[in-house]
């Protein structure tokens, strides 16, 4: 008997806004461009990749290729879809010693 594999959406998960804000969260404290990118991109998608494309002001299918997992968005798209979702982008600094230890992790 073959194994029926059903592929995984994210987006049925994340049907909140507490769900798809921690999503976001965890990507920017990794500091991974392709995960920060694919969290908007699954979030987008959630609550409606059409809408949030209008909002953000580029096409559907770039923002599907941008808010892929090897997308690489220009920084006033990622700006508009930050927007377009409710956020922000900000920047806070980091102190030399955090810096040393991300570092030693990586």
């Amino acid at each position: 008997m073959a194994l029926e594999i059903i592929p995984f959406d994210a987006t049925e998960f994340l049907d909140t806004e507490e769900s798809q804000t921690h999503l976001i969260e965890d990507a920017f404290e990794s500091g991974d461009a392709g995960y920060i990118a694919h969290a908007l991109g699954v979030v987008a998608k959630a609550r409606g990749m059409s809408q949030v494309a209008r909002d953000a002001g580029v096409t559907r299918e770039a923002l599907y290729k941008s808010l892929s997992e090897k997308g690489d968005p220009k920084l006033s798209t990622l700006i508009g879809v930050a927007a377009a979702l409710g956020y922000k982008l900000t920047a806070t600094r980091v102190d030399a010693s955090a810096r040393e230890d991300e570092r030693r992790s990586a």
